[in-house]
């Protein structure tokens, strides 16, 4: 389904479908293992316009982070297809793509460097000059509130929340078009999570699309749900139109059913 936006879209998409391929054991004994195909995401189609602050919510397994992961061509679809700004993503190359549409993955890895060199490495990549890096570097270190001394520090000096602060610094210091965030709080302390959305907000110049099973700072964030359930859009609404209570139940639902199913 299609929203009736005002404005042209930013990124379409258009009865995508992602299919894994794996070994589906039988459960009938005595009959063999068969290669099956189990759909992630299925004939979703939804456009989003610049500057949208988007919710992805669902159970887990829902299929919310290969939805971010197609976006990004970390995936490509099994079917169906996607536009950015009205050209089709197979006709931009993986790394202009990924220029303009950044992805902050769960658990991020700095490579073996230190803060500063992992915040100041993508813009040495488009050769920015190094005082002007520098320059844009601060700017969000303090916007963020990352503390001083975290800077010489290494990956394995930062904790899980640490470094996903500083893989949202490193991803705005390119200032995207559209940034894509996987549970982006999910180690932040309260206060951290609050600020971090709370600039993030402030950013209409950025569309921002992020999974979050956190469903308050999720409500408190966007503009727009998307609802995934299985592979499927099931709904998808501007955030005051949401019964949010509705759907925090709906998702527990799914998430018990699917925990029985494993049992």
């Amino acid at each position: 389904m299609i929203l009736n936006l005002s404005k042209p879209p930013q990124i379409c998409l258009e009865h995508v479908s992602f299919a894994s391929r794996g070994v589906a054991s039988s459960k009938k004994p005595g009959t063999r293992s068969q290669i099956g195909v189990h759909y992630l995401l299925q004939d979703l189609s939804f456009a989003v316009v610049r500057g949208e602050r988007i919710a992805i919510v669902g159970a887990s397994g829902s299929g919310k982070t290969t939805l971010l992961r197609l976006l990004n061509r970390l995936n490509e679809p099994t079917q169906g297809s996607l536009y950015l700004e009205g050209q089709d993503f197979r006709q931009i190359s993986v790394l202009q793509l990924r220029q303009q549409i950044t992805l902050v993955q769960q658990e991020s890895k700095l490579l073996n460097m230190t803060v500063r060199e992992a915040l100041l490495y993508p813009l040495k990549l488009r050769g920015v000059q190094l005082t002007v890096a520098e320059q844009q570097v601060s700017k969000w270190v303090k916007q963020l509130h990352i503390p001083q001394d975290w800077l010489d520090r290494t990956e394995l000096q930062l904790s899980v929340g640490q470094r996903q602060l500083v893989a949202i610094a490193r991803a705005l210091v390119i200032q995207p078009k559209v940034l894509l965030l996987d549970e982006p709080t999910s180690a932040l302390d309260s206060g951290r999570s609050d600020h971090v959305l709370n600039v993030l907000k402030d950013l209409p110049e950025i569309t921002v699309l992020m999974a979050n099973h956190q469903l308050d700072l999720a409500q408190s964030f966007c503009d727009r749900v998307l609802h995934l359930d299985r592979g499927e859009l099931i709904q998808d609404d501007f955030s005051d139109q949401v019964d949010w209570q509705t759907l925090k139940a709906t998702i527990r639902q799914s998430e018990a059913k699917e925990s029985a199913e494993w049992e």
